[in-house]
């Protein structure tokens, strides 16, 4: 066993910087990454077309301006390529690796009560104890994937976009189908058509989804942006997305159908994701909302040939944004090749698959090669897939039987001295994430130094702080229209999970203001303990020395 100050787990993007902010504290940190490099999420999710919906300069870390300075992007959306040797780079130039164990998976973690610490096991029989027990896992890393009847039986290749392979997958010539039309569904077809023999989209729900009017990075640009980085931290900091957008104080209602169709066309041309942020009440009001999605519908249905498909491809029967929205590059007008056809399970369901292909109510389909964009089991899929087991042999598996209950989306009561980092209960995929991860874990660790200057052993989440919270994020969650559709937002991404609403809509500036405020309360809403509470430890008040 080796002994340690802390166990993080996962060297994605959070993960990497919980090592590089608790080691920069004199802290004796591991890193356990399942995977055999860096990267997290970015690191599988190498299919054709994968790219981030932020735009690069702000999916980056701000704690070195050095790094700002030296890193050039080289398109306004980065690819996982790019993105991929981001992280890469990050972690040889701060010499990180010597702190990570790879191709090691967390099997296990229990927490001893009377030393206050906890024991992680990996599925090769290592163990390390730890103080702190942090969970940098990501929203979307763990995957699902359908089991259709006879699935073992084709003869052909079965790829998730998920867990793409690191071989290149030629699709020249090839029958190819992709089974859903998320994010990443979208962008790998237009990428696919191009090289395919026959692609077949299988479509579920039609989706929303805003050009990504991607381009190369000039050098002009790249010097604009980085003679302003910080302004630029500053006002994403300061925005309820982390995106740096200010919605429009103005409703969609209070202007002229011209003067707003001329604001829709700016933004649909130039700010992607953001889109959603165009009137401040277009999450807000169904009536706003629907300015919004009618002038979507119009722009979709315009580049796209076949009126039939046209009426398949066109989304219908939700608020637009209630589900995430999708950027993409040329998703649409790829359906006007002739080598790619719609396949609409809602009108014809998949029945099974077949040695050569896959069945539908309507026919048979031949392919070589099936592709599974079926997305993750979100927000809570990855931190309950090892067994967790804090106070009195309780597992997180059945503290949330009947959904994620957290202090501020960070802590959780029973699991004393664990770290959740963007998960549930935190603005997370609301978000642009690297804002809300960096945010969390500099925040963590000042809770971290208080407890070392006041010589705090044990900290968790006070229960009634945990239902206050929760039904604070249920409370601003119900004034949106995020409720109005099925989506991971609120678990329905999984048969069988809770169906509740995950990440906090409170938006990124005022969740910010809510951990200042607990932190300089003396971490209000938190136990904290100078023995251990098995061992008669009761909560001590800290005195918060902000640094």
């Amino acid at each position: 066993m080796e002994t340690v100050d802390a166990v993080v787990i996962g060297a994605g993007f959070a993960g990497l910087r919980a090592l590089y902010r608790l080691r920069g504290m004199g802290k004796k940190v591991r890193v356990l990454e399942a995977s055999e490099g860096v990267g997290g999420v970015w690191y599988h999710n190498g299919y054709p077309g994968a790219r981030c919906d932020v735009e690069s300069y702000d999916y980056s870390y701000s704690f070195s301006p050095e790094l700002e300075q030296d890193w050039r992007w080289s398109e306004r959306y980065a690819t996982q390529p790019e993105i991929l040797r981001y992280i890469n780079h990050v972690a040889d130039r701060f010499d990180l690796r010597k702190d990570i164990h790879f191709s090691t998976f967390m099997e296990e973690a229990s927490y001893d009560e009377k030393a206050a610490r906890w024991t992680i096991k990996s599925r090769d029989g290592r163990v390390w104890s730890a103080q702190y027990f942090v969970m940098c896992v990501g929203q979307l890393s763990t995957t699902k994937a359908p089991n259709y009847p006879g699935q073992s039986d084709f003869q052909g290749e079965i790829i998730h976009s998920g867990v793409w392979p690191k071989h290149k997958v030629d699709f020249a010539g090839k029958r190819v189908a992709i089974i859903g039309t998320g994010s990443s569904g979208m962008q790998m077809t237009p990428i696919i058509a191009k090289e395919a023999k026959h692609l077949t989209v299988f479509q579920r729900t039609a989706n929303f989804s805003i050009p990504a009017s991607n381009a190369p990075v000039s050098d002009e640009e790249d010097r604009q942006v980085k003679a302003t980085y910080r302004q630029r931290r500053e006002q994403a900091w300061n925005s309820p997305t982390g995106l740096g957008f200010k919605p429009n104080k103005q409703s969609a209602l209070d202007v002229s159908p011209e003067e707003r169709e001329k604001v829709y066309e700016a933004a649909w041309n130039r700010l992607g994701y953001g889109f959603a942020l165009t009137y401040f009440d277009i999450l807000l009001s169904k009536p706003a909302n629907d300015t919004a999605a009618e002038f979507i519908r119009k722009k979709i249905g315009a580049v796209i040939n076949d009126p039939v498909v046209r009426e398949k491809l066109v989304p219908k029967g939700h608020a637009f944004a209630a589900r995430r929205p999708s950027v993409d590059s040329g998703y649409f007008q790829a359906f006007n090749r002739d080598n790619v056809e719609l396949a609409d399970v809602r009108e014809c369901p998949i029945v099974a698959f077949t040695p050569e292909g896959i069945r539908t109510t309507a026919k048979s389909h031949e392919f070589d090669i099936i592709i599974f964009a079926t997305g993750f089991d979100a927000f809570t899929g990855s931190l309950l897939k090892p067994n967790i087991v804090g106070r009195s042999g309780r597992t997180l598996r059945e503290k949330w039987s009947a959904g994620p209950v957290t202090q501020l989306g960070v802590s959780v009561s029973d699991f004393p001295n664990m770290l959740i980092v963007v998960g549930p209960g935190s603005p997370s995929l609301l978000s642009n994430v690297m804002v809300s991860t960096e945010e969390q874990i500099d925040w963590l660790a000042e809770l971290i130094r208080n407890m070392d200057a006041q010589h705090i052993v044990e900290f968790e989440a006070e229960p009634e702080a945990e239902v206050r919270w929760v039904a604070h994020v249920n409370e601003r969650a119900k004034e949106t229209l995020y409720m109005t559709a099925d989506s991971y937002y609120n678990g329905a991404e999984v048969a069988g999970k809770p169906k509740v609403f995950m990440p906090y809509s409170g938006g990124v500036r005022g969740y910010r203001r809510i951990l200042h405020k607990c932190a300089e309360e003396g971490y209000t809403g938190f136990a904290l303990r100078t023995q251990p509470a098995a061992l008669g430890g009761v909560p001590v008040k800290l005195q918060t020395v902000l640094s």
